[in-house]
């Protein structure tokens, strides 16, 4: 008795937890979303589209037993729109609704 009933605990908990790709795709919208806006705006073009060039999943740089990092997702968005074009890595932080997108190596558009 007692070990099915640790069994059904254990599948509940087990079934809970997200693998990393069900991660990437969860978020990906997301991250979409935070890409295309970022770059409507700076090629200010509103008719800017996106495209998911890569994703990642990173795991904390610091874990231990008194410290715990941040489990992040990372793409690699293209925008393009208004004869211009532009990539951003867009990270999202796990278990939060915010995500970052940045210029890598503070690139220009591409005109």
């Amino acid at each position: 008795m007692r070990s099915t009933i640790l069994i059904g605990v254990l599948a509940t908990l087990v079934s809970g937890c997200m693998t990393e790709q069900q991660q990437l795709q969860q978020r990906q919208p997301s991250a979409v979303n935070t890409a295309l806006a970022r770059g409507r705006f700076d090629l200010n073009c509103p008719a800017a589209t996106a495209t998911v060039l890569s994703s990642d999943y990173i795991q904390p740089a610091i874990q231990g037993p008194w410290v715990n990092g941040l489990n992040r997702v990372e793409y690699t968005v293209g925008v393009e729109g208004c004869n211009q074009r532009t990539t951003y890595v867009v990270i999202c932080q796990e278990d939060t609704d915010t995500c970052f997108a940045a210029n890598p190596r503070n690139q220009e558009p591409i005109r």
